[in-house]
């Protein structure tokens, strides 16, 4: 395989398009993850690759050829479902194996894979028991597992992790990640968490309504979104509507120094994106706008602290990391916010375009 490459595809359900004109490279052993919202066309896009749904128009190929029209069992990709999708009645080892027995491998055969699976995703000596019996890690783990015994050439898994508990799923995100790492398997995972994809992927897929909206490593989708949904569904971030004058961008009675976009002329409308982790409070000598701000919250929860601002151009919060400094703050208290210049993303407002 050398890779897995869409082209124009799109998918229609009657007169709703749910997936609109995507164009991505999937590099061999890569990981990579499509994150958006609810209901904006990644599980439908994984669903094509894996061949459960027919595009209504454009092309898949894997290594050069085209597996469009494919069926879904010859493709030879594997595939963990949301809800796992085990079999109840057979022991763990009988999951695992069960692809293996009906396509005709011997029964010693295929139970020497399934042992050496098992003991890949570290359930050794659960071969026996009932998918009753195990946690919802193990589960997962036993569904992986079954997905491996196909030798996929393309991994997929549909919100694999979402029905574990937070810390469980924080655990199996850096497991898989790191068995995927070690087996280099080609592998797409569909989620809405930008955590979890945070986490795990080598490249980012941002869908919003069918389309993508950025495709980039996870610091490049964090530290330079190329657009407002971008900036606002991965991580944090404060937002300011403003006009371009003379340079700089007026938001209220403020003047606000930013490096603004090449394109964007005198009177446009934008929104400004601001990081909580970026602004400085009571700082001298930065460069940047800075501007009167009082203490209205203060959150406090173990590493971070978060500090809720009212300033001149609007509600702000400013995030400081444990230990980056041992001043306190308090609700009602006068200090005075710094904007970076190069901590401002500036972007066309909803329904705007640069000129």
């Amino acid at each position: 395989m050398n890779g897995l490459q869409l082209s124009g595809i799109y998918k229609d359900f009657g007169s709703v398009r749910a997936v609109e004109n995507v164009n991505l490279d999937f590099a061999e052993g890569e990981l990579t993850a499509l994150l958006g919202p609810s209901g904006c066309g990644k599980t439908t896009l994984l669903r094509m690759i894996a061949g459960l749904e027919m595009p209504s128009g454009g092309s898949i190929n894997l290594g050069g050829n085209n597996i469009t029209g494919l069926a879904a069992h010859k493709r030879r990709f594997g595939m963990v479902f949301q809800n796992f999708a085990l079999f109840p009645h057979l022991t763990v080892r009988e999951n695992v194996v069960y692809s293996l027995v009906i396509s005709g491998t011997s029964k010693s055969d295929a139970i020497a894979t399934g042992e050496r699976l098992l003991d890949l995703v570290q359930l050794s000596g659960y071969g026996d028991r009932r998918i009753g019996e195990l946690s919802g890690g193990q589960r997962q783990r036993v569904a992986i597992a079954r997905a491996l015994a196909q030798e996929p050439e393309v991994f997929l898994l549909d919100e694999p992790m979402s029905a574990l508990d937070a810390k469980l799923r924080e655990d199996m995100q850096v497991e898989l990640r790191l068995l995927q790492q070690r087996l280099g398997i080609t592998t797409i995972v569909v989620t809405h968490d930008q955590r979890e994809a945070m986490t795990m992927a080598d490249k980012i897929v941002v869908m919003s309504q069918g389309r993508v909206e950025q495709v980039g490593s996870p610091q490049e989708i964090y530290h330079q979104p190329e657009n407002a949904f971008v900036a606002d569904f991965i991580g944090k971030a404060n937002f300011f509507d403003g006009v371009v004058e003379g340079g700089k961008i007026r938001v209220g009675d403020a003047l606000l120094e930013l490096k603004t976009p090449a394109g964007f002329l005198g009177g446009s409308p934008v929104k400004i994106a601001c990081r909580p982790e970026t602004p400085y409070l009571d700082t001298e000598g930065v460069a940047g706008s800075r501007l009167k701000a009082k203490v209205t919250f203060v959150r406090d929860v173990g590493p971070v602290r978060d500090i809720h601002l009212e300033t001149e151009i609007g509600p702000m919060v400013v995030e400081y990391a444990r230990g980056e400094t041992d001043r306190s703050f308090s609700i009602g208290q006068d200090t005075t916010v710094t904007l970076p210049v190069e901590g401002l993303h500036v972007f066309p407002r909803t329904g705007q375009e640069a000129a």
